[in-house]
């Protein structure tokens, strides 16, 4: 179970605190960390802070909360 960072803090790293788009990037973000190995040796398929987990979920998580990730509404 994951507890740090807690949902709140989570919130606040994407626009308008919406659970849903949270959501949608850390499973988008996780899955491109999973394709290691499968596809180029792209920057992107790298976690981009220190994460003590090999879980591509808890790092995605990480990278949000660093705000190393994130979302970008289409205007």
């Amino acid at each position: 179970m994951m507890t740090k960072p807690g949902i709140s803090a989570l919130e606040k790293c994407v626009e308008d605190g919406c659970r849903y788009v949270l959501v949608t990037v850390a499973a988008k973000r996780a899955r491109m960390l999973g394709d290691r190995g499968q596809k180029d040796n792209s920057v992107l398929h790298e976690c981009l802070v220190q994460c003590d987990s090999e879980n591509p979920v808890t790092q995605a998580i990480a990278e949000i909360s660093a705000g190393k990730v994130g979302y970008v509404p289409k205007k």
